[in-house]
């Protein structure tokens, strides 16, 4: 295609494509609500989102009360979902529950009010109120919906977001041994490993607890030392009976022969002391 002919078929393009764009801002700005609503299907129903968002947010106020009305506010709902405005889908899909609790499309509705919160769920390391609404949602679909076909999704879902929920636990426990806090690091990593018994992270909260301790008996007085360390022996055998091939295996090992060497230690000047 030479340089005349490609300019004569863009300019067609561009013409075309302001002619939409001029159509649409035309029916933005009219006062013709019923096509408004024809449209607004069509490009929802085509993918166009957006465009139809713009329609449903003039003419769903105007059909409040009227047959259309739960049809409208179900894909105004939706049309936030697909362009990822997940805030504003979850707050219009609870309006639409509310609004229309024997609706045919309130598994939908609930489904993906659900699934925004799991979108708006933030990073572990943040604030996760997103996180225990989302997870509080998805298996009220499951305790609703048994026979659901979104079940398989949501177990996942709150799979996900029950590890994220272990894995800020885990770190704000882990951050006590990082500040040499060893004794907070002991009490918060028991009261994880008891709030999530069966966590990924488990393994590694049994190995920072063990370190901490290890920390705490070694540097102890002479009166406590020998007990803490006995206490350091039962820890190691309970690691190794759940983790016989913890990843840790190298560090315990290392410690362990301190602790060992320790405990020989003063064994042998309590005997010369009782001599």
């Amino acid at each position: 295609m030479n340089f005349r002919a490609s300019l004569v078929y863009y300019s067609i393009i561009l013409l075309i494509f302001s002619g939409s764009c001029s159509e649409y801002q035309k029916l933005l700005n009219g006062d013709d609500t019923a096509r408004k609503y024809k449209e607004a299907e069509l490009y929802y129903n085509s993918g166009e989102y957006k465009k139809a968002n713009r329609l449903f947010e003039q003419i769903v106020p105007k059909y409040r009360g009227k047959p259309q009305a739960e049809r409208l506010m179900y894909f105004f709902a939706d049309s936030y979902f697909q362009l990822g405005q997940y805030l504003q889908a979850s707050y219009r899909f609870e309006n639409f529950v509310k609004s229309y609790p024997k609706s045919q499309r309130l598994e939908e509705a609930n489904f993906k009010s659900a699934k925004s919160y799991y979108h708006l769920s933030p990073r572990f390391s943040l604030d996760q109120e997103d996180t225990f609404t989302a997870i509080q949602k998805l298996q009220a679909i499951i305790n609703t919906f048994p026979d659901s076909e979104h079940t398989q999704e949501a177990n996942q879902m709150i799979l996900e977001l029950q590890t994220k929920l272990e894995k800020k636990g885990f770190e704000i426990s882990k951050q006590y041994y990082t500040i040499r806090d060893y004794k907070a690091a002991v009490k918060s990593l028991d009261n994880f490993i008891a709030s999530f018994p069966g966590t990924k992270f488990r393994e590694n909260a049994l190995f920072y607890k063990f370190s901490a301790l290890y920390e705490i008996a070694i540097n102890s007085i002479e009166s406590k030392k020998l007990e803490r360390l006995d206490e350091l022996k039962g820890l190691y055998g309970q690691i190794l009976r759940y983790y016989p091939e913890t990843v840790f295996m190298d560090d315990l090992q290392k410690k362990m022969q301190n602790v060992n060497s320790e405990i020989q230690s003063i064994k042998n000047q309590n005997t010369t002391l009782t001599k």
